[in-house]
């Protein structure tokens, strides 16, 4: 193993347990308004419950110890504390995949899908590699301004580089898409294929940054129709979290690291807008400790900035591709910029977060495009 590298523990202190718990008992919620549901933001009733529950029922350590019980790593890359997951399969055969997650997410997004992919019951097998952004969770502190997707996707180049992989796939979802899209951009001579997730939301979402793209859309076409209503429910309702995040990530962050309430709600909010399935209550409580643990909400914000004021987008490549689109319609075909010869799998079940929402489903279009490329 490269020198650089070197084992890591997750261990909480309990003091900052305790912390964490004597801020939930003490905490002030918003007022309800009559009248007001969940366009305005995540129900007052819904947080409580919630937040009662990650206070009294919730049980850190064993969170803790699913994760621990994956081998982790630590290492420095461009200035950068990288903190990440590496999973190994005994099978003679397994194809080292590169995952990233997105935002508002960690690493824990993971933990229902990598055990399906080191050991699979048939089919292809991988070496799970699986970072936390920089600014993320157990990716702190951040080092610096400017670490955009591209810079990140150089730094995980420089990750598989020092693991030893002469030949990998990538995955990712949400920002993770767009880092493993540079990721592939930057190191074609090494990347077997690229997979991404995608989902209605997303894909229209993605299209509001796209300059022109409301003027190339024909509003008596009923797909471009859809496309054009779901652009502006995204710029008119959907944005915000984003826009302050964009704009003045230091002033939110104040409030995500101070408040767990704050932190909570921020996560638990898109999750709830951004899901079709229910996903693992633990499972999302255990991301949101690790933001809160790390007082990382800050940081992440501060990376969103930096993209949003990034021109360095990469740039094409030749690698095959591959598209699974949870929740699926026609409008995410349209927009969603798939080469011809792309593999290409439509769910109709799911959204933002497949390896929560269907994990066995997202596993098996894994093996299923990256299967043949090995």
């Amino acid at each position: 193993m490269h020198a650089d590298i070197r084992p890591f523990r997750l261990e909480i202190p309990q003091s900052d347990l305790d912390d964490l718990h004597d801020r939930l008992a003490r905490a002030r919620y918003a007022q309800h308004v009559p009248g007001t549901g969940p366009e305005r933001g995540i129900p007052v009733d819904d947080l409580r419950e919630l937040a009662d529950y990650w206070r009294t029922d919730f049980d850190w350590r064993a969170q803790e110890a699913a994760l621990n019980a994956y081998p982790q790593y630590v290492t420095d890359i461009d200035g950068q504390h990288v903190h990440f997951l590496h999973v190994t399969s005994s099978h003679p055969d397994a194809t080292p995949l590169l995952i990233t997650h997105g935002f508002p997410s960690s690493v824990a997004e993971f933990l229902h899908l990598i055990e399906p992919l080191v050991n699979p019951e048939q089919g292809q097998a991988f070496h799970v590699v699986a970072p936390s952004l920089p600014g993320y969770t157990l990716s702190t502190p951040l080092s610096g301004t400017g670490w955009s997707m591209a810079r990140t996707g150089r730094a995980w180049v420089e990750l598989m580089r020092r693991l030893g992989y002469e030949r990998y796939a990538v995955h990712g979802g949400d920002v993770g898409a767009g880092i493993s899209g540079m990721v592939a951009s930057f190191d074609p001579e090494h990347v077997i294929g690229i997979h991404v997730v995608t989902d209605p939301f997303t894909a229209a979402a993605t299209a509001t940054f796209i300059p022109g793209m409301a003027d190339r859309l024909d509003a008596d076409d009923p797909v471009d129709k859809l496309i054009l209503t779901r652009i502006a429910e995204f710029q008119q309702d959907g944005s915000g979290y984003l826009a302050i995040q964009n704009t003045r990530p230091q002033t939110v962050g104040y409030g995500l690291v101070d408040s767990p309430i704050f932190q909570l709600a921020w996560i638990a909010e898109k999750f709830a807008e951004w899901t079709e399935r229910p996903v693992d209550r633990d499972q999302l409580l255990t991301t949101v400790s690790l933001y809160w643990f790390t007082a990382s909400g800050s940081t992440a914000a501060h990376t969103l900035y930096d993209q949003a004021h990034s021109t360095d987008w990469g740039g094409p490549t030749s690698v095959p591709q591959g598209f699974a689109a949870f929740g699926s319609d026609d409008t995410v075909r349209r927009l969603v910029p798939a080469p011809d010869n792309a593999h290409w799998t439509d769910f109709p079940h799911g959204l933002h977060f497949p390896a929560m929402e269907a994990p066995a489903d997202l596993a098996a279009d894994l093996r299923a495009f990256f299967g043949p490329l090995r």
